[in-house]
């Protein structure tokens, strides 16, 4: 695999990991116990930590990588294994 290829590909899973991971580990100003700012919605997050969710999503998505370049070096699974219909 061309190594700009392998960049392409772990940058579209880290960017899938980052979006699916954001509503996991987030709480609430309510359940933080601090006080509402007026006309805050009720599901706002009490903090968002940027550094710490990247990170998180860096090494999930570093492992996700890892699975998708071992498949494609040893071919578990193929287009021809994905073909239900022939």
């Amino acid at each position: 695999m061309n190594p700009g290829s392998a960049l392409a590909v772990y940058f579209l899973i880290f960017v899938f990991t980052a979006f699916l991971m954001l509503p996991f580990g987030m709480r609430t100003d309510e359940e933080a116990g601090a006080p509402r700012v007026p006309g805050q919605a009720d599901s706002a997050p009490h903090r968002f930590d940027l550094k710490r969710h990247l990170l998180r999503a860096a090494v999930i998505s570093a492992l996700l990588f890892a699975l998708f370049y071992a498949n494609w070096t040893q071919g578990w699974i193929t287009a021809e294994t994905l073909d239900f219909y022939n």
